[in-house]
């Protein structure tokens, strides 16, 4: 009998690849890639070892698969910034950040896994990097999205480069609390208030920096 993991609705039936995936997820969070074995995954999917071989060839294969999966899930439930665009920039942003934390409060499994994999000889594996690869930039590009109005609105070199700076820094922020989260219980949503706060005082130095050299 195939155990429910929890990631399809309640009375859903899984399909052989959604319970290993599911499976698999749950593993990796708890034991990290190396120590989940075939067996351990055959246990909790309560599927045999062929069935595991035959869907994704070996453990490798199944990581690549849950990756994939990961990235589209995130892509389906991340907003994009441009869902706020009848917002002032600073407005914009904030709402955009506070819906993408709420998401990860929901699912805080999507970075922990990705962090999981970070710290093991995998990562290095070509179909683990491409994957990884599009997950990192498609966060780095939505931020590059919800600053780009408050710094950036009339292009500029140095201000492009400044939105690429704290793109990173937001990037690296929703990282770090996916350890927080972890560990502590730190919720992502607790981050919002002060990283806008942040945001909004540069805005406001870099304003009156701007009016100064009038």
């Amino acid at each position: 009998m195939v155990r429910d993991s929890g990631a399809a609705p309640a009375g859903a039936r899984l399909s052989s690849q959604d319970a290993i995936l599911n499976a698999a997820r749950s593993l990796v969070g708890e034991k990290g890639y190396d120590g989940m074995a075939i067996s351990d995954l055959s246990a909790q999917c309560g599927l045999p070892p062929s069935s595991i071989y035959y869907h994704f060839g070996n453990k490798l294969g199944v990581l690549s698969a849950l990756l994939e999966r990961t990235f589209e899930e995130l892509h389906a439930a991340f907003p994009n910034p441009s869902s706020f665009d009848d917002r002032e920039p600073l407005e914009r942003l904030e709402a955009w950040f506070s819906a993408a934390c709420a998401s990860l409060d929901r699912r805080p499994d999507y970075l922990q896994l990705l962090v999981a994999i970070s710290i093991g000889p995998q990562k290095d594996a070509e179909a683990v990097q491409a994957t990884v690869r599009r997950i990192r930039d498609y966060a780095h590009a939505s931020w590059v999205d919800a600053l780009t109005p408050i710094f950036a609105p009339n292009g500029g070199k140095n201000n492009e480069a400044l939105v690429e700076q704290l793109a990173v820094l937001g990037r690296a922020l929703t990282d770090g609390l996916s350890v927080a989260n972890n560990f502590d219980g730190a919720s992502y949503s607790s981050q919002v208030a002060p990283f806008v706060s942040l945001v909004r005082g540069l805005a406001a130095q870099r304003a009156a920096g701007a009016k100064r050299k009038r």
